[in-house]
């Protein structure tokens, strides 16, 4: 079954170049079934309310032509990218917290995946993420696609970062879901796909503590479980061992070098399996990578994932 067909693409207001509109037409037109796109945009200019002298219904003429224009500077550079086997519908909205009108769209129109542009910052050489981007990674009930401005290449490589050391089901259930992905923007986008995931180092203290404790025979064992585990995930989806790895370390370290020695395209984490008002934090440990990699992030959510901005709610 095809996935993500249903896709909302937030506009980049500075640039008439949009990468997170040709990604998902990428995607789009790759599917087994007719996709959808929404070309959206969330604008305000807190002057127009404070024009005392107006009325409200002037106020809100005003307002109303600001967005049609914006909606005709989207027709004009969205052109490019149209394909004849893709609806694109564009929609422009009034509201001064972007990332709201997103997720309330998402909640609208039941979207599958949010595609929104990122920028890499000069000095710093890596992804940089706006407020909007943290706020749609921590909040956005669908899944989440962060995008630099490059292409994918055919026949690239993509990184799924699974956690296959744990025997929580919610995080068996999320490593499933993360590999179903991977799998299936392989399959469109002619890439191949790589299973990363670390373990533990042996705490040094136990050392110290337990004299008779043996580190080696310790890693050996913690390093066993998890090639066993990431062995039995990959034979359920007839990946070969040769696209898996399993590291000692820390994931904030091990996925970003795998993404370096790949120079994979796209990166897949889970996010925080916390639900209602706590899963507004991004777990630690996706933060950290996400800081660290300078690639395409595509973020997933857990079953049961509950949104804060979720009408239901309310």
């Amino acid at each position: 079954m095809s996935i993500y067909n249903n896709i909302l693409v937030v506009a980049n207001i500075d640039t008439e170049q949009q990468p997170a509109l040709a990604r998902a037409m990428q995607i789009g037109k790759k599917s087994r079934s007719p996709s959808r796109i929404t070309f959206f945009l969330a604008i305000y200019d807190f002057s127009y309310e404070m024009t005392s002298m107006l009325s409200y219904e002037e106020r809100d003429a005003m307002r109303a032509g600001v967005v049609h224009q914006r909606k005709q500077w989207m027709k004009e550079i969205a052109a490019p990218y149209l394909d004849d086997s893709i609806q694109l519908d564009i929609k422009v909205v009034w509201h001064n917290r972007p990332y709201e009108a997103i997720i309330s769209e998402v909640f609208a129109q039941d979207i599958e995946l949010v595609v929104k542009t990122t920028r890499k910052h000069d000095v710093l050489e890596s992804v940089l993420f706006t407020p909007t981007d943290w706020h749609l990674l921590r909040k956005c009930p669908c899944a989440v696609l962060m995008v630099k401005e490059h292409d994918w290449p055919e026949h690239g490589h993509i990184v799924a970062s699974v956690h296959v050391g744990s025997e929580n089901e919610l995080h068996m259930e999320l490593n499933q879901h993360m590999v179903e992905c991977a799998l299936d923007l392989a399959r469109r986008l002619n890439a191949t796909p790589h299973l990363v995931n670390s373990y533990p180092i042996t705490p040094p203290n136990i050392t110290v503590e337990l004299p008779e404790f043996d580190p080696t025979i310790y890693s050996d064992s913690v390093r066993g479980h998890h090639l066993k585990s990431m062995k039995s995930l990959r034979q359920q989806y007839g990946i070969d061992e040769a696209q898996t790895i399993v590291e000692q370390g820390l994931p904030q370290d091990v996925i970003p070098a795998a993404v370096d020695d790949f120079n994979a395209g796209l990166v897949i984490i889970g996010t925080s399996g916390r639900t209602g008002l706590s899963a507004v934090f991004l777990g630690n440990t996706a933060e950290n990578i996400i800081d660290k990699i300078n690639c395409d992030v595509l973020a997933l959510k857990p079953s049961g994932y509950i949104s804060p901005l979720d009408p239901k709610q309310a």
